[in-house]
């Protein structure tokens, strides 16, 4: 795969990449879990300069601490338009197919919103009702910090599904830090999910809701994500949300 995308170019290479993608294999996952891992999305030497690109202000329009809001302990960065050409890369050739899901998502939860083939088309949307800036994100941790459970939503133009590269090695760049999802079902208790991550894995989960079949029909299982405490080290995680925020 690193050679295939030095031939091409990063960025066409991420392309190549996700439309190479098992795409039913992914949809059946996150039917059945509510997530879907995609093993390797980034190559080690990607992960490590993307993780390093933490410390250069410019790329970044905000950025967060999140004690200081009630969010965990940690900290994230806003990347800012125009965004780096793999980062653009991977929200623009991930929408497509992520779009597919999405609409059948809604069809089958009775929500009215249908989502256009290309991200461009639903970035104007989301523009002309005043959500304009960017939401892709980089999160840093070191020990001690932690990501309380939550949603991102950021305005009535919601994109269903979003991604989360790790961008460290777990067990050599840090220790704890296990990325969690839980599920909150009508009447029944939280289900919660730790989802096993290797440096440069991709997790795509469900922002708000996700459909689930039930005894009656199809019912909405609201799910919220967050990082448990990290115990040692550092972790960076690269954050893909398709609409932008108002």
């Amino acid at each position: 795969m690193a050679n295939a995308r030095k031939a091409v170019g990063a960025a066409a290479g991420i392309a190549v990449h996700v439309a190479g993608l098992d795409w039913q294999s992914i949809a059946d996952e996150l039917n059945a879990h509510g997530y879907a891992i995609v093993p390797g999305m980034l190559t080690a030497d990607e992960c490590i300069a993307m993780a390093a690109q933490y410390g250069q202000a410019s790329l970044y329009r905000s950025r967060v601490v999140m004690s200081q809001h009630g969010f965990g302990s940690g900290e994230y960065q806003y990347f800012r338009y125009p965004l780096p050409s793999m980062i653009a890369a991977l929200r623009q050739s991930l929408y497509g197919p992520l779009a597919d899901i999405a609409n059948r998502w809604h069809e089958a939860m009775d929500m009215e919103a249908r989502f256009p083939a290309d991200h461009a088309d639903f970035l104007a949307r989301c523009h002309a009702a005043g959500q304009q800036r960017p939401t892709p994100l980089m999160l840093q941790y070191g020990p001690g910090d932690y990501n309380c459970l939550h949603q991102d939503l950021y305005g009535d133009h919601v994109f269903p599904l979003q991604a989360a590269i790790l961008l460290s090695q777990p067990g050599k760049d840090f220790e704890g830090g296990e990325f969690v999802l839980t599920e909150q079902r009508p009447r029944m208790q939280s289900r919660v999910e730790v989802v096993p991550l290797k440096r440069g894995d991709m997790v795509i989960f469900p922002v708000n809701h996700r459909p689930a079949q039930g005894g009656r029909g199809v019912y909405r299982v609201s799910m919220r994500h967050g990082v448990s405490r990290l115990r040692a080290g550092s972790r960076h995680t690269l954050g893909l949300i398709f609409h932008d925020a108002a």
